[in-house]
């Protein structure tokens, strides 16, 4: 028993990160042991002392999160002074908290631009000493600059000579969570929510204030507590005391919380007979509502509202519009410096139009009509969160209306909580997109953050990816959405590169060996996914109502617009959807030089080929190949791509601890089953309209296309 101990504490004591249990649970803020000697020599070098006086709430996380870092990356925490009296001297804070600070004329006018929420972080001479400076002009920006030097740390960056000033690029950035009141969560995949209503106000799970540092730490500052498909029940008395010990938690990580609003609120819970928008009962009754609100959440962000879509109440039940509605909840939240933001997912089965216009159908007309505290929140396509779509055309078409962005982190049509997709590339490619609509360079970014629109406020929010589950988001690199989320909210303009591998080093190891095949093997696994189930611009042909594994044959739907066929329109004559002036002229939405490239087949991106138009099989792509063989070749190599990541997980054993590179080694096998179950099935469905065979060469399907039809997808 003795050996065996010895054994143990042996192992235990081994420097690779390979025998080291981790359940994920930490995310990216491990503040695992720097390995490297030198550097760590030249970090212990920098970091001799600390002056960091902290007298409220956010300044004290912001210290305690510094000396977990600390003691975690360099072995112990920093010894405490109260004037920078040595080289080496770390100096954090505030000008109104840390007088060392105040001293530094420089320090002052570097801050000015940095506004409330930026920082800085140099290397300056204090007192004739070499030392480092994290300061902002407010305590969350403190924050924001301990969670970023560490971040440097994390990665094995150098911190010599540093001369960082940040600031946010968007001003309201925000976490979506589909959760309900009984804690299911909708279109989620990694457990129950983890909002505990039953226990909460007395009980406060220590996992909100992990869930507000992980979210301090990327830059998110707003949580959107509930499901869009509101339940009323959330503005009661009772549910108000839980939101409120909540926000109590959150408040000292800079995160506001919002909440969803029912529109018929005034006839559930406030007993009015009505809840038109312009009645003045109904209008009070909301004031009085949002009051009762502030007095308990002196911080209260305001609303986010689904309204007259799929079946949710909405002021246009009563013969308003939406900006009648919406400038009702404006008004109420004003005071308080609330804001509403509200959705532009709206389509109705009973409107003849392609489903890809009815949004700028209803919006368009009311630009300029929203009051100044109204976000429209728009979809970054207009169908539904797609494994790729073309930009939303109502981004720059609302010309007097800020225009927040809404990303889905939760992978509902990307293969849920098994699959690896990661959609930093995704983000990317919606954000770098040019609209045309101020002219070349109006890219989606530069909508949304008000750079050109010179709009006061913005935002970008992403549909959570986060439950109950040990390591949060269910698939170990899901995570990595959550991550790039925040990251780019904080700033759309960094690339997806780039955070793949911030998150990865922090995640797993800045061994690079590691590093950089993992990082290609992410940066890759987008496009996989879209190869083996939606290429050429095929879209919305998962499962009814799962969204999980292929349905194109799917009609059983009680919508015309909820069925696959609605999407991908395959007959005999060919494949997809003509949206171009011979079609559903969904392509007269975008701004004329976009709308030219999408109308004319020759300069459509192959990736939106099948997107905007109704092709012959028989099409020569500019693959020159003929369209099915084209499609069957995006098919098997999404397949082949699944595979490679695999080899490339394969490698990585004796790099990650074992229990993480077990769970994905074991993802991957579903994955690469069910890729080929979505190539197989499709080609096959396909196939009865193409009559043309799958070249020779490549494998053949596991089953007949009634097999698979009659098999299903996913217990």
């Amino acid at each position: 028993m003795k050996k065996l101990l010895v054994v143990w504490i042996f192992l235990a004591g081994l420097s690779g990160s390979w025998c080291r249990a981790e359940s994920g649970y930490d995310l990216w803020l491990r503040y695992v042991p720097v390995t490297n000697k030198s550097l760590l020599a030249t970090y212990k070098q920098h970091t001799v002392q600390l002056v960091f006086p902290a007298g409220n709430e956010t300044l004290n996380a912001a210290k305690q999160e510094l000396a977990m870092g600390m003691k975690g990356l360099l072995g112990g925490p920093l010894p405490e002074s109260a004037v920078a009296n040595k080289d080496g001297t770390l100096i954090v804070g505030t000008p109104a908290s840390c007088r060392e600070i105040t001293a530094q004329p420089l320090i002052g006018q570097l801050l000015v631009p940095a506004g409330e929420e930026g920082y800085l972080i140099r290397s300056v001479l204090v007192n004739g000493k070499k030392c480092t400076v994290i300061a902002a002009n407010f305590n969350t920006g403190v924050l924001y600059g301990v969670f970023h030097f560490l971040r440097l740390l994390q990665t094995n960056a150098p911190i010599a000579r540093l001369s960082i000033s940040e600031s946010p690029k968007v001003k309201i950035r925000t976490l979506n969570h589909w959760d309900n009141l009984d804690r299911t969560v909708e279109r989620g995949y990694a457990g129950q929510s983890i909002w505990k209503w039953d226990e909460l106000p007395a009980t406060i799970d220590p996992r909100y204030r992990d869930y507000a540092r992980a979210n301090a730490s990327i830059g998110v500052n707003a949580t959107v507590l509930t499901n869009v498909n509101a339940n009323s029940k959330i503005l009661t008395a009772a549910y108000l005391a839980k939101v409120a010990a909540i926000a109590n938690v959150f408040r000292a990580y800079g995160i506001k919380v919002y909440l969803t609003a029912r529109f018929s609120s005034p006839i559930e819970i406030g007993g009015l007979k009505t809840a038109d928008p312009l009645d003045p009962q109904v209008r009070q009754w909301w004031t009085d509502k949002v009051a009762e609100i502030y007095k308990l959440i002196p911080d209260f962000g305001g609303f986010l509202v689904k309204a007259n879509s799929e079946g949710q109440p909405g002021p246009q039940s009563y013969g308003r519009n939406h900006a009648d509605g919406a400038n009702m909840l404006a008004a109420a939240v004003a005071p308080y410096h609330g804001t509403i933001t509200w959705r532009a997912f709206v389509y109705s089965n009973e409107v003849p139009e392609d489903r890809h216009k009815q949004a700028n159908l209803e919006f368009e007309p009311l630009d300029g009509k929203f009051n100044p505290n109204v976000l429209v929140q728009v979809k970054n396509g207009a169908i539904d969160f797609q494994p790729r779509e073309p930009f939303h055309p109502l981004f720059g078409a609302l010309k007097k209306t800020p225009e927040a962005m809404e990303f889905q982190l939760t992978k509902e049509y990307l293969g849920q909580g098994t699959h690896l997709v990661y959609l930093g590339t995704s983000f990317e490619e919606t954000l770098e997109a040019d609209t045309y609509s101020y002219g070349k360079n109006s890219q989606v970014r530069k909508i949304i953050t008000g750079e050109i629109t010179k709009q006061p406020l913005s935002e970008m929010a992403g549909v959570s990816n986060i439950g109950a589950d040990s390591n949060w988001c269910g698939h170990p690199f899901s995570q990595a959405n959550w991550y790039a989320f925040g990251r780019l909210a904080w700033n759309p303009s960094l690339s997806a590169a780039a955070i793949a591998e911030e998150w990865v080093r922090m995640t797993f190891s800045n061994d690079p060996a590691l590093v950089k095949p993992v990082r290609e093997m992410m940066m890759g696994s987008r496009e996989a996914t879209v190869n083996y189930m939606t290429p050429l611009g095929l879209h919305h042909i998962m499962a009814a109502n799962s969204h999980y594994g292929p349905g194109p044959w799917d009609n059983a739907l009680p919508r015309e617009d909820w069925k696959p066929k609605y999407y991908h329109r395959a007959d005999s004559a060919g494949i997809g959807f003509n949206r171009t002036s011979t079609g559903s002229n969904a392509v007269s939405q975008y701004f004329p030089e976009v709308r030219t490239r999408f109308e004319n087949v020759h300069t459509t991106p192959d990736r939106f080929l099948l997107w905007f138009h109704h092709l012959p099989w028989t099409f020569k792509t500019r693959a020159n190949k003929t369209l099915w063989n084209d499609l069957v070749d995006h098919y098997y190599l999404g397949v082949t791509q699944v595979r490679d990541m695999q080899k490339t997980w394969d490698d990585m054993e004796g790099k990650v601890d074992r229990d993480r590179f077990a769970e994905v080694k074991k993802l991957l096998v579903i994955q690469e089953n069910e890729a080929r179950w979505w190539r197989d099935s499709c080609l096959l469905y396909f196939q009865t309209f193409s009559g043309m065979p799958i070249p020779g060469g490549y494998e053949k399907p596991s089953y007949t296309l009634a097999e698979f039809m009659k098999r299903g997808f996913k217990p």
